[in-house]
């Protein structure tokens, strides 16, 4: 056995001469079990909101999208694409024309998204999940005639509702030909008839809850899309869904090689990393702000293991004299203030982990008291093992600096 382990753990359970001693450890231990739990507890809640987040991303944005480094669109047809496309574990491929556009209804206008996708999208997403309305996910009934889907707060602003009687209105300026400057709108294009290319309502409107889509976006068929910025041929992304099994960090990585240089390939996290960066930055920041209130909590250990060391100081003569050295005795209070770091540690653990069950579970602490106001009514909870992993170790960390004053501080050595 460890000799100054044993006598370490001896010294932590058993009475001193003191009594207070016996309480400021007990302090300590509490002081450290509850700085863990709100480690514990604040890092799961961060989780539970990115990984909400990530949830609503899943509805709209593909496994994968491959864009081009330069330029907009490229041609649909690269060998380099068509070669992705064929990958035996790409599911569904899309191709995609994405590009803005002035959408009018009414009086009502704003700047919009068009992305024009083709047939298969709602296989590519969970597009179907978030339709509102009493229609169906459909893209064009005829030829000529195409259908829009509008984020739910963009059809709030133009005042289209789910399904508009009237047809919406896109203007997008034209590419190629002379402009006539006496006629403002010969700078948009325009259908054979010579009116504004026109969007219909299927019925549905959709909604992310996320501002960028919501507000901003319009669905419609690829046609239409390549038809209106003249892109005839080209695409501005190709969006991909695996096969369920797929070694998805493989395929990434195969894809990549096949795309080379001249495209960007990305995954849902990195299609959104402005929006996961922050929150990483907040979940870092409120790790470091806990790891300030462990430091202070610590400084109990401090004093716990400067009185336990004046106390003891018969027993530190009869250790000398049956030949213990002082690296062994200093071990031996190392050891104590790591004893009293460690239970503290796991039972902050086990507690916070216990919280956040009975959160997840139950729903104890609510958002707000408007039943549907929120995304979700409680707050969400999510355990990932390396965030209880790094808060053990902060833990330990941070209590043996506290330890290691007190063991080597030369003027308790003295007394000694």
């Amino acid at each position: 056995m460890n000799f100054p382990f044993y006598v370490a753990r001896r010294y932590l359970f058993s009475k001193k001469s003191t009594n207070v001693i016996n309480i400021i450890s007990a302090i300590s231990m509490v002081g450290v079990a509850i700085a863990t739990m709100a480690m514990v507890v604040t890092l799961s809640v961060f989780n539970g909101f990115s990984d909400l987040v990530a949830t609503l991303f899943t509805d709209f944005d593909p496994q994968l999208k491959v864009t081009p480094v330069m330029g907009k669109t490229v041609a649909a047809d690269l060998p380099a694409l068509d070669s992705i496309r064929r990958l035996p574990e790409v599911l569904v491929a899309t191709d995609c024309v994405e590009d803005q556009a002035m959408a009018v209804y009414g009086e009502r206008q704003a700047m919009v998204t068009i992305k024009g996708v083709t047939d298969n999208f709602d296989s590519l997403t969970h597009i179907r999940r978030i339709l509102k309305g009493d229609g169906r996910f459909e893209l064009h009934a005829t030829q000529n005639m195409h259908y829009g889907i509008l984020g739910i707060r963009l059809a709030d602003q133009l005042g289209t509702g789910y399904r508009f009687t009237d047809p919406l209105r896109i203007y997008a300026p034209r590419r190629q030909g002379q402009l006539d400057l006496t006629d403002p709108e010969d700078g948009f294009v325009r259908e054979a008839n010579g009116e504004a290319p026109r969007l219909y309502s299927p019925g549905v409107i959709f909604s992310v809850q996320q501002s960028r889509y919501d507000k901003d976006y319009i669905l419609t068929s690829i046609g239409f899309a390549r038809s209106i910025f003249d892109q005839q041929g080209m695409l501005s992304s190709l969006e991909l869904r695996l096969k369920p099994g797929s070694d998805f960090e493989a395929v990434k990585s195969r894809i990549k090689s096949i795309a080379g240089p001249e495209f960007r390939v990305q995954d849902r996290y990195e299609q959104q990393d402005d929006t996961f960066r922050i929150m990483k930055i907040e979940k870092l920041i409120a790790y470091i702000f806990l790891t300030f209130i462990l430091i202070v909590a610590c400084f109990n250990i401090i004093g716990s293991l400067s009185m336990l060391i004046i106390d003891k100081k018969a027993d530190v003569q009869t250790l000398r004299s049956i030949g213990a050295g002082e690296s062994v005795i200093k071990r031996i209070f190392l050891f104590e203030g790591n004893l009293i770091s460690a239970v503290g540690a796991l039972s902050g653990i086990i507690i916070g982990l216990l919280l956040c069950w009975i959160q997840q579970r139950f729903g104890v602490i609510t958002l707000g008291n408007s039943e549907g106001s929120f995304i979700v009514n409680a707050y969400p909870v999510s355990i990932h093992p390396t965030d209880i992993i790094v808060v053990f170790l902060t833990v330990m960390v941070v209590s043996f600096l506290a330890s290691w004053y007190p063991v080597h501080s030369q003027g308790l050595q003295n007394r000694l």
